[in-house]
């Protein structure tokens, strides 16, 4: 699960070759010709900076941009095709804005091709003048989230089609269903309402979810003990070579809760010392929480081993779950990088890091944007027996962190209970599942087969928690196979089967199929036949789409406008792949007729 937030704006700028995973396509356009890269262009990353804040400026009318606005460079990405695209945040006036995001599209040549807006209005406030000050806002997002609120800055709240002078603040200490966690507080400077209340945490089990089981009586308990049959150490691992030079990268065996014997690359810090860190992969590195609610990953204890095997393959040894998490974390960093290019979760060629035994009876995993890491708690003891450590799951939150790097979809409601609601937010849910499924066929452990569903291994009673065929045979969170205008406002978790299924109808294709032993079933709206193109060329057209041409409010319309650009730029508009996209977006019953006028 996603929450809303807005980072700092002065973010240095990064540089982005695409990478599709699909070596030597070619653009069917203008354009035409291969590059890897900014400077083989003979410009700089400043120069296409500079060329795309002006282009906004200079084509106002359709960006959105105007007086007193200021564009921040986040991301500069340029495609082998020759595009180049820069992804700005917004500042009015110095405040920063809530849902102004927006991504410039530019040709080879630099000049002005097309945006991508998160608003579609002008972000200037009605007034600019408080009414509250600091210390009231302060106050009232404290009593709102029932927690320790921190300093308030003044920001402009474009989402929701209006644009109002507000206070943010975080608030720490606050009470949730998994004890204390940070939010951030909206509140508006001119009549004191709150306009927003939420987490910062991801979580993959959502209250609703919660509810769900606890009226079923059902919970969810992975089996484990799959890893405790490991082989021993051979007389030939690294822990009795030779070494004189401290610390070392050598290969370590993790026996696991839920996949068996896994390989992991560890680092040897002494003759019988050994830490759960990765320096082969930027240094990713899982740590142990102790029980603590920490979100500073330099609080938690490092994962040691007298030699290079780590944890029994159960939970009576703390070591296991981290042996998971670091092995999930480990194969969403290969996956990302060996398909797309993408080196380390927000492209910055830096560590990802997760932290296990999070907090007291926390049943939940997250991905948190104040460590920039995963957490994991170990069980609630009632509806969640185990660490939720596994695989999808953490292929799952590790892409809410790409996408928080990239698009930031956002819901457009968060209720009392943090459900979070409305189709950006269920876009974000449906693309974590989709790259989480993905992680797995990446991974491919017989021990935890790849397949398109998630929470397979969760021990539920429908035996999965979603799967992108046919989202509706979910019971548990009713998620939805076809678009409806009610789907705007539905529950991002069950929103999100609508765009699981057109990326599985353009992956596998409609009707009966068995991958890898699971039988799937696909239909579609109109219930005409569709053909899928490849696992491959889906995902590379869905990971286009998601770091060029989504902001944080695409909702499913505008990730079909999305995909369909990404598969332009890939195959070109007249090719098989491109009509693929379309079908298998009207087969979910998202068309160009059916787009509604004006959004929510």
């Amino acid at each position: 699960m996603r929450r809303p937030h807005i980072r700092n704006v002065a973010v240095a700028v990064a540089v982005t070759t695409a990478a599709t995973g699909l070596a030597g396509t070619a653009f069917a356009g203008p354009s035409t010709g291969v590059e890897h890269g900014v400077a083989s262009a003979g410009t700089t990353a400043a120069s296409v900076v500079s060329a795309a804040r002006t282009a906004a400026f200079a084509h106002a009318s359709a960006t959105g941009v105007s007086q007193g606005d200021q564009l921040h460079a986040q991301d500069v990405m340029i495609d082998p095709e020759g595009a180049r695209h820069v992804r700005f945040v917004r500042t009015h006036n110095g405040m920063p804005v809530l849902g102004g995001d927006l991504v410039v599209h530019l040709t080879r040549q630099l000049a002005y091709s097309g945006v991508t807006r998160a608003a579609g209005h002008t972000v200037k406030p009605v007034t600019a003048r408080a009414e509250l000050t600091a210390d009231q806002a302060v106050r009232k997002a404290a009593a709102a989230a029932g927690g320790d609120a921190g300093g308030a800055e003044l920001v402009v709240d474009a989402r929701q089609g209006g644009s109002a002078l507000a206070y943010q603040v975080t608030v720490t200490g606050g009470d949730t269903a998994e004890g204390s966690g940070a939010r951030t507080v909206v509140v508006d400077a001119v009549t004191g309402k709150v306009r927003s209340n939420a987490l910062l945490s991801d979580e993959f089990v959502s209250p609703k979810l919660r509810d769900t089981l606890r009226k079923r009586g059902e919970t969810v308990n992975p089996a484990t003990g799959t890893g405790a049959q490991a082989a021993a150490p051979a007389a030939s691992s690294p822990a009795a070579a030779a070494a004189t030079r401290y610390p070392r990268t050598v290969s370590g065996i993790g026996k696991s809760l839920y996949v068996g014997p896994v390989a992991l690359t560890v680092q040897q810090t002494g003759r019988t010392s050994f830490l759960l860190k990765d320096p082969s992969r930027y240094g990713t590195e899982t740590r142990d929480a102790k029980g603590t609610e920490s979100e500073n990953f330099n609080t938690g204890a490092k994962v040691t081993s007298t030699n290079w095997a780590f944890g029994n393959g159960a939970t009576s040894s703390r070591n296991s779950a981290a042996v998971d998490a670091q092995y999930g974390i480990t194969r969403t960093l290969d996956f990302y990088k060996s398909t797309f290019g993408r080196k380390g979760i927000a492209d910055n060629s830096k560590p990802a890091k997760g932290m296990v035994h999070w907090g007291k009876n926390v049943g939940n995993a997250f991905w948190d944007p104040t460590c920039d890491c995963m957490l994991y708690g170990d069980g609630d003891g009632r509806d969640i027996k185990k660490p939720l450590v596994v695989l999808d799951v953490t292929g799952h939150e590790l892409t809410h962190g790409v996408v928080d790097a990239t698009a930031k979809l956002e819901p457009t409601f968060v209720d009392e209970h943090d459900n979070q609601f409305g189709e950006p937010g269920a876009l974000n849910e449906s693309l974590a599942d989709i790259f989480g499924s993905n992680v797995e066929f990446y991974a491919n452990n017989p021990k935890d087969a790849p397949d398109y569903l998630i929470g397979e291994k969760l021990g539920l009673s429908q035996k999965f928690l979603r799967r992108l065929d046919h989202p509706s045979l979910d019971k548990l969170e009713g998620t939805i196979d076809y678009w409806a205008p009610a789907v705007y406002d539905a529950e991002v978790h069950a929103g999100s089967g609508v765009s699981s299924h057109a990326y599985y109808l353009l992956a596998e294709g409609s009707g009966k199929k068995t991958i890898g032993g699971v039988a799937y079933d696909s239909p579609t709206y109109d219930n005409a036949a569709v053909a899928g193109i490849g696992r491959a060329k889906a995902s590379a057209i869905f990971y286009r789409a998601l770091t060029r041409y989504m902001v944080s409010t695409t909702d499913f319309h505008g990730a079909r406008v999305a995909t369909l650009k990404a598969a332009k730029d890939l195959y070109g508009a007249t090719s098989a792949e491109y009509k693929a996209v379309d079908r298998a977006w009207a087969a979910v019953n998202v068309t160009a007729a059916n787009t509604p006028a004006a959004r929510h």
